[in-house]
């Protein structure tokens, strides 16, 4: 009886263990860099959230170039790792090509959409986070005048540029929102200096609060609005804290759901491709409030704010795509 007891005992062990094997998280992020305290770090909280709670590791790639994203990939497929994140639009064409080559592996891409059928996209409508930043902007701009400062110039960025902006014409139909990107590479994510230049142009041209959409290139946009007493908006990541009382709101993006409710489904074997699009509604995108910004939005803001998420969950108010047709409503 011993004996069988102990054998029932070695086997559930070893079941657990073949269990715990078959999840061999991988996660590739965007060029911007892991600890870009933005979108490629929210990916990272959800990949430590994944591995605190199981105690299951994963091991992650920074690549540096596109080249190195693929390759990325590429060798965690091969090596067995299961399933893999890739996190950024520029991995759709590796994603694509190594999916077929692994069928039996499990990808998903972030910000992008790969038609395979091992293959999960997430997708989020960043222009209904960025339309309630924008309305916090319009609502706090003393000078009728607003900025935004994006990374690279694609039009997933313009889908930010854009919903910023219509939210700011809710708050003021009269307010001049300023664009600039700051570049058409990858070294776009990676650039705060510039993003400090862009940032102070605008600033010198009347902005008194300036949206960054642009990776690391973004903490140049909170700084130079912080060095010369104006507000800033941060993005991906709650960047409240990196400026306490310059930074009115961050639109947050839920990336960290995507990376950990990919590993947590692939453990609890519930994993499943196709396409996943995360709103306001399925709170995926949202504006922060904390103790870093609490008194920068007052009650007015707040109860706008509210209605305005409650009314686009609700379909009542709708906000225009900016790549449903490449064009923003004037």
């Amino acid at each position: 009886m011993k004996k069988t007891l102990l054998s029932l005992f070695a086997l559930a062990a070893m079941s657990a263990t073949a269990l715990a094997a078959d999840v061999k998280p991988a996660l590739v992020y965007g060029t911007g860099g892991k600890f870009d305290k933005s979108f490629n770090e929210a990916a990272y909280g959800g990949a430590e959230k994944f591995k605190a709670e199981t105690g299951i590791d994963y091991r992650d790639f920074e690549p540096t170039s596109d080249t190195q994203g693929e390759q990325a990939i590429r060798n965690f497929a091969s090596r067995g790792f299961n399933p893999i994140v890739a996190v950024s639009f520029a991995w759709t064409s590796a994603v694509e090509k190594v999916a077929a080559e692994f069928p039996d592996t499990q990808f998903v891409i972030v910000d992008s959409v790969v038609d395979k059928p091992n293959v999960r996209s997430v997708v989020y409508k960043e222009e209904e986070g960025s339309y309630l930043v924008g309305l916090l902007a319009g609502m706090a701009s003393t000078t009728g005048k607003v900025g935004f400062v994006g990374g690279m110039d694609i039009p997933l960025i313009r889908k930010f540029a854009c919903g910023y902006e219509q939210g700011a014409r809710a708050a003021n139909a009269d307010i001049q929102v300023f664009q600039n990107m700051t570049g058409t590479t990858g070294a776009a994510w990676n650039d705060p200096v510039r993003g400090g230049e862009l940032t102070k142009n605008q600033i010198d041209q009347g902005a008194d609060v300036v949206y960054a959409a642009a990776g690391a290139t973004g903490l140049g946009v909170l700084q130079t609005a912080a060095d010369n007493g104006k507000l800033s908006i941060g993005v991906d990541s709650n960047q409240n804290h990196l400026h306490p009382g310059s930074v009115l709101t961050s639109m947050v993006k839920r990336v960290d759901l995507a990376v950990y409710n990919a590993y947590a489904d692939s453990k609890g074997d519930k994993f499943t491709p196709g396409l996943q699009v995360l709103g306001v509604a399925q709170e995926g995108v949202a504006y922060a409030l904390d103790d870093n910004n609490a008194k920068l939005i007052t009650e007015e803001m707040k109860a706008a704010v509210e209605k305005a998420k409650a009314d686009i969950a609700a379909g009542t108010v709708k906000v225009h795509d900016y790549m449903s047709d490449n064009s923003c409503p004037k």
